[in-house]
């Protein structure tokens, strides 16, 4: 499984951006698709996440700003992020977690990464 994120960039505080994350593999639909960020010094952080079904939750710090989505058809995972804050700055990495139980939160639940792409809010 490969997955590729891409979308990011430098916007001023109050835009808005969408990432999208292209993934290989046929049982795509199945999996549990998650955003997670990370802001240098800190610790990967978990944004929101999507089941096969459509099912999602997010981090409250996002919760009414950002939407997450998917299309099972294109292998495609999206999150919209609107009102955005400076805090935001962050890599934004798109990840798997290929056991379809629930969403998960942490880190060690996801074992398929992407790359990452720089989301740069500036104030």
């Amino acid at each position: 499984v490969q997955l590729q994120a891409s979308g990011g960039g430098l916007v001023q505080a109050g835009g808005s951006l969408r990432l999208s994350c292209a993934a290989s593999g046929r049982t795509f639909s199945w999996y549990t698709m998650g955003w997670f960020r990370q802001a240098p010094g800190k610790e990967r952080e978990f944004v929101a996440a999507i089941r096969g079904g459509g099912s999602n939750d997010y981090a409250d710090f996002v919760k009414g700003r950002f939407t997450i989505s998917r299309d099972n058809a294109k292998n495609m995972v999206y999150l919209e992020m609107n009102s955005l804050k400076p805090e935001d700055t962050a890599v934004y990495y798109c990840a798997i977690d290929s056991s379809n139980y629930r969403i998960r939160y942490g880190v060690s639940s996801y074992e398929y990464w992407g790359q990452g792409t720089q989301v740069t809010v500036s104030s």
